[in-house]
């Protein structure tokens, strides 16, 4: 096996606007709205923690303030949980600050994922790293981000995660042109391209969203021009890592995922994602699924 170097630090994108999820996130970050009881972003930086990435990056912007404070000690509201003798709640406030060590860089401008990634250079230097995004959560069941970083410590370049969709779907996604290795799991990437008619999409291989990624990609980045709708896109810097020898950044490989994703991107699939939680969750299922079977059954009279 060559000798690549290892994976340490992850960078979570998540200065977007979240207008379609408006008014809710004119004033709250979406990365704040809750998956039942606990916001997206958490659990987002908890799966980066479980695949031994202690060390986040958060690309933010204007009015995600609340962000950095979830991940930061609540003086206040921790003593007055103490006053009160309740444990299991100051354990769950206490919890966020002792995940990661967090850093946090502003996006000034939201030009792209490309430019958002860009903005970690300063912070990953000359490492490899994880890229997370937000809107994906990913079963903790299903360690992903740790096949991921495997991956790239057999083959070395960069790394993507894989879904198949329907065919009609994908072109809400960036799509892969795929050979296979000899891996079941895996396959070299040979083109990417985002958001295809469906009509000219290479696969129906989706790219959702975890990346393990060559520093190369910022050089690639600074000088790649705007794509598709005026942004930098991180799909184009790929698509250009992926003819590069592992001497060069590159190549490109996915991981086929075939386990279990939950969508927060738009409020159809976000609610799908709060009940699915809700129903997973033991304190709340005994309760939750029959007043859900009650509520659908009376829906459907």
């Amino acid at each position: 096996m060559a000798d690549f170097d290892p994976v340490t630090k992850a960078v979570v994108p998540a200065a977007g606007l979240g207008t379609r999820f408006l008014p809710a996130t004119k004033a709250t970050p979406k990365e704040m709205l809750p998956i039942v009881d606990k916001p997206a972003i958490q659990y987002v930086v908890e799966e980066a923690v479980s695949a031994g990435l202690l060390d986040v990056l958060m690309v933010t912007g204007r009015s995600k303030r609340s962000i950095e404070d979830h991940f930061d000690v609540a003086y206040e509201l921790e003593d007055a949980l103490r006053a009160k003798g309740d444990a299991e709640r100051l354990s769950q406030v206490q919890l966020p600050v002792d995940l990661a060590t967090m850093h946090y860089v502003r996006q000034g401008e939201p030009k792209g994922l490309g430019h958002a990634v860009l903005c970690a250079k300063q912070h990953v230097g000359h490492e490899p790293f994880a890229c997370l995004l937000g809107d994906d959560i990913i079963d903790a069941r299903d360690p992903l981000l740790k096949r991921m970083i495997e991956v790239r410590a057999t083959y070395g370049g960069s790394v993507i995660a894989l879904m198949e969709v329907p065919r009609e779907q994908v072109s809400l996604y960036g799509a892969a042109a795929i050979v296979p290795t000899g891996e079941d799991d895996v396959v070299r990437i040979t083109d990417l391209v985002e958001k295809p008619p469906a009509n000219e999409a290479p696969s129906n291989w989706a790219i959702i969203g975890r990346y393990v990624i060559d520093p190369a990609v910022f050089e690639v980045l600074e000088n790649t021009p705007p794509g598709r709708g005026g942004e930098i896109q991180l799909t184009d810097a790929l698509r250009t890592l992926a003819s590069r020898s592992p001497d060069e950044g590159g190549p490109v490989h996915g991981v086929l995922f075939r386990g279990r994703r939950y969508d927060t991107g738009n409020k159809l699939d976000y609610l799908r994602t709060v009940v699915q939680f809700a129903a997973n969750r033991p304190d709340l299922a005994p309760e939750f699924i029959p007043w859900l079977r009650e509520f659908l059954d009376q829906a459907g009279s």
